[in-house]
């Protein structure tokens, strides 16, 4: 009899949702070229109360960046641990661009990590990263990127999948807000602003109840010109913004639903920047800062803000650390992969370059778990930026050291005229300033100064958070300078940066 009623029992908890899942899930977030326009960041015209909600019971970053506003550099960055100067992804992944990180970069790798340390790991959405066999995860659902809403249903499966007793780890990857899907007609503009993934006309993606921006209430950033076609396409924007939140509230709805909630951190966060020129592709604050959101049901502190610089190589070693998989003082796997054998034992790669003749024996990011546990501590003193490439033809390396003081960017290409993104030079916002002239406004700078850039840019973030005066040629900063050129130089060796050569022969 007690037998049968413990049965009964069990069923029955089963049947309302309160099964034993697993602890310590992962649902980790990345959208493709988001600034931090969510209203938890202050945004009064942004439309996303499933992240705020999520804020609001978790942790803001409010000093989140990118270490390079380029898609598949950064997701290189975000899935290794490791700059992109030093895990070989030097740029985009797909077409004829074919950037690819080292093959030896699968001991640090952040699904194969994961993994190793006793989870089932799913991806959907965007990837962009290579080689597979390197970022490989054991389950691949597919789902449309444009639409977050049907992502999270398509996922629902794997979530809540309980025949396998692994805490589960979901690599959740929109396309949305990217430029894309063509332009809207319905303009009265002559340069009319891009969809940014939105159907035409004022229709809906399926499942979504779509939010629709008068471009009068959007919120233009200090990088961007106020301008008819600007406002135009920050509109188009943030309706792209609001349906992502559309699937994240349906993912938390479905966790819910599984008892998981209160079981899974849930990590959101974008690639880099929004993609308007004096965004991606730049090392400006409009380029590399992103939003970052943690809710850790685990921690006590909930509903706090955290202003601790952090970067994305910091990602998957803290992962990791939630998942009980780092090992603290090595700072890289406790289970870690000979990448050696690995590639032995496949056959594969034998006579390859996999680890630009230096071994990956540790992240170059730190764990942010301890500010999860007390948000007033800080976490970098200074961080920096690495960009080379966005597609194949835009070489224009540039080098970054920031703190809270102070920004010292290197545009060690300057000779150049700065190089731009197919997307960004069609883009209405753009070709409007650009039709006006060199000395058109545009944001802080003019058109001709954003396309001819100086050798040194210096800025003081305190008194000039908007990058709006560089300090580089003024004459009381000439020691700043030079101490940030000395910290740069000093990261760069650190984190084994081939271009740190270009200081002795250019």
């Amino acid at each position: 009899m007690l037998i049968r009623s413990l049965l009964c029992l069990a069923a029955l908890l089963a049947a309302v949702g309160l099964s034993d899942a697993a602890e310590r899930n992962v649902i980790f977030i990345i959208t493709d070229d988001e600034s931090p326009t969510l209203g938890c960041y202050g945004d009064q015209a942004a439309k996303t109360p499933a992240i705020d909600a999520i804020a609001a019971d978790g942790l803001v970053f409010r000093n989140a960046f990118a270490t390079t506003a380029s898609c598949s550099a950064s997701r290189s960055v975000v899935m290794s641990g490791l700059h992109n100067h030093r895990n070989g992804q030097f740029g985009h992944q797909h077409h004829y661009h074919k950037f690819a990180s080292f093959h030896d970069v699968v001991s640090l790798a952040m699904p194969r990590v994961m993994q190793r340390a006793g989870y089932r790991t799913g991806q959907i959405g965007k990837y962009h990263v290579a080689p597979e066999t390197v970022f490989q995860f054991e389950t691949y659902l597919k789902g449309n990127g444009r639409n977050a809403v049907a992502m999270a249903e398509a996922s629902k499966a794997f979530i809540t999948d309980d025949s396998d007793q692994r805490p589960f780890f979901l690599y959740f990857a929109t396309s949305d807000p990217h430029r894309g899907g063509g332009k809207d007609q319905t303009s009265k503009q002559t340069l009319k602003p891009d969809l940014f993934g939105n159907k035409p006309n004022g229709q809906s993606h399926p499942g979504v109840d779509e939010v629709f921006f008068d471009p009068a209430d959007v919120i233009v950033p200090p990088f961007l010109p106020d301008t008819v076609e600007t406002r135009e396409e920050l509109a188009q924007y943030y309706q792209s913004c609001a349906r992502i939140d559309a699937g994240v509230a349906k993912l938390v709805e479905i966790l819910k639903a599984a008892n998981l909630y209160d079981k899974t951190m849930i990590v959101f966060t974008s690639d880099h920047g929004m993609a308007f020129a004096g965004g991606k592709t730049t090392v400006y604050e409009g380029g590399l800062r992103v939003p970052f959101v943690v809710r850790d049901p685990y921690q006590t502190q909930r509903g706090v803000v955290s202003d601790a610089l952090i970067s994305h190589i910091d990602i998957t070693p803290s992962l990791l650390d939630f998942a009980n998989g780092l090992d603290q003082d090595l700072n890289r796997p406790k289970s870690m992969l000979n990448a050696a054998k690995f590639w032995k034992d496949r056959g594969e790669a034998l006579k390859e370059n996999r680890n630009g003749n230096q071994p990956f024996a540790q992240y170059h990011g730190q764990s942010w778990m301890p500010v999860l546990a007390d948000p007033t501590i800080e976490h970098h003193e200074t961080i920096m930026a690495s960009h080379t490439f966005h597609e194949i033809q835009m070489y224009y390396p540039m080098r970054v050291v920031r703190d809270k003081k102070y920004k010292l960017i290197w545009n060690i290409a300057h000779p150049l005229p700065f190089p731009f993104a197919s997307d960004l030079w069609a883009a209405s916002s753009w070709q409007a300033q650009l039709a006006k002239g060199d000395d058109a406004n545009y944001g802080q700078m003019t058109v001709g100064r954003y396309v001819q850039r100086p050798e040194f840019e210096l800025y003081d973030m305190q008194s000039d958070p908007y990058e709006s005066t560089n300090l580089a040629d003024s004459d009381g900063h000439q020691q700043i300078l030079k101490q940030y050129q000395a910290k740069l130089k000093a990261f760069q060796k650190t984190y084994h940066d081939p271009w740190i050569m270009k200081w002795r022969y250019e």
